[in-house]
């Protein structure tokens, strides 16, 4: 049975970034606990974001882009 990953967003990973940085820089230094939990959580979204990049199948943005053209404004 093979592994099904669902492909997310680059935003995903941008987020987790972000939210990584953010968590370490200020919440961790004024509430060590919630810094570290927090943390943590944004570690998981980005390895969850890598785990999708690396493992998405290929063809799902091509359906994307031909459901775009389907609904188009006339």
């Amino acid at each position: 049975m093979a592994i099904q990953v669902a492909p997310l967003p680059s935003s995903f990973m941008a987020t987790s970034m972000v939210g990584y940085l953010i968590s370490l820089l200020i919440v961790y230094p004024r509430w060590p606990d919630f810094g570290f939990a927090f943390a943590l959580v944004f570690m998981m979204m980005f390895v969850a974001s890598v785990i999708s990049m690396t493992y998405a199948p290929e063809k799902d943005p091509l359906m994307v882009g031909h459901l775009h053209k389907r609904y188009k404004k006339k």
